[in-house]
């Protein structure tokens, strides 16, 4: 019997349009591998959306209607899973921290792209959802395509974790590149960045260290299990990087990488981020411009390296879309086989 499964997305700017289009194209895949009827029945921005009960298709999406907007109109619309993309503010936990109060509060399963609200509810967010029995999923918050918590619930399941650390962020990296291997200053590279889309107007969440600390804490209280705060996080950017500091980095064949850090100190979890210089014999100094990577050092599964290059912004909703499949395969049936497909 296939079952069916009504989509919400909540946040409709970039993301939120590329995760609505990908959706839609992946329907027929819902059906053969999961018997999962999908159906996009509703999105919204800040002030509008749409609602359309039989499922709503690319045509229609393009204007949002005024008023359908708020967590009482995904409500209505009877979403049995929210995709939550709106924008991100870790000091408030943002217009996503209601929607997803709201969701996880009467079990609906929630998959979050924005990390403002796990940053700053995180542990709150999580009893609702283990109290309701909804399903909280966050790869697109987590490093988007970079595989960063799959790989520490699933991959390396059984482990002990001795050392994590990751190139997260890939505006200050595509920035530390630009400015050591073609000498280009600092605001030339960020007018670069903004240029191609990838680097916000105001940009010092990124260039400060604070979207690498986000990241680095969903992986350490979703990861580990941990529940860290930002004050537990030491953080320094670019900010404090000198003309003389890159010329000094090049004569020593040192290539500067803003780091997120995780590892035990005296059994306690210690988390910073900062720039390492790191040799060219590393790997992560081959991890050039606008991609991101992740080390992990286990106790008995030695070091595991993931590089991402993923385009965005398809390529965070496709991580939303993983989410997605994870939901469906549990709520519903295990996938066929290939030979069934």
């Amino acid at each position: 019997m296939m079952k069916k499964f009504n989509i919400a997305i909540a946040g409709f700017g970039n993301v939120g349009r590329a995760t609505a289009t990908l959706l839609l194209s992946r329907r027929m895949r819902y059906r053969k591998v999961y018997d999962a009827d999908v159906r996009l029945v509703a999105v919204c921005g800040s002030q509008a959306g749409l609602f359309k009960a039989g499922g709503l298709e690319e045509e229609e999406l393009g204007t949002l209607e005024e008023g359908f907007a708020g967590p009482e109109f995904i409500e209505k619309s009877g979403a049995d899973i929210v995709i939550e993309s709106g924008p991100s503010d870790f000091r408030t936990g943002g217009p996503g921290l209601s929607y997803l109060r709201s969701a996880l509060a009467v079990g609906r399963d929630a998959i979050v792209v924005s990390k403002g609200a796990l940053v700053h509810s995180g542990a709150e967010l999580r009893n609702l959802a283990t109290k309701s029995g909804a399903m909280l999923k966050l790869s697109g918050a987590a490093a988007a395509a970079l595989p960063t918590i799959d790989l520490l619930n699933h991959s390396l399941k059984g482990c002990q974790f001795v050392e994590i650390e990751g190139i997260l962020n890939a505006t200050t990296n595509y920035l530390l590149d630009a400015m050591v291997l073609r000498g280009v200053g600092f605001d030339v590279a960020l007018r670069e960045a903004q240029e191609g889309g990838f680097a916000e107007a105001d940009p010092r969440n990124d260039t400060e260290g604070w979207d690498t600390a986000c990241k680095l804490l969903l992986i350490a209280n979703f990861g580990l299990g941990a529940n860290l705060k930002m004050d537990d996080v030491k953080v320094a950017g670019l900010q404090s990087v000198t003309a003389e500091q890159i010329d000094e980095w090049r004569d020593q064949q040192l290539v500067p990488k803003l780091l997120g850090r995780l590892n035990f100190v005296n059994n306690t979890l210690a988390a910073q981020v900062g720039i390492v210089p790191v040799p060219l014999s590393d790997p992560f100094a081959n991890v050039r411009g606008k991609d991101k990577a992740i080390r992990i050092t286990t106790d008995v599964m030695g070091t595991t390296i993931a590089i991402s290059s993923g385009k965005e912004p398809v390529a965070t909703a496709a991580a939303a879309l993983k989410d997605l499949e994870h939901i469906l395969e549990a709520r519903h049936a295990k996938p066929r086989s290939a030979a069934q497909l």
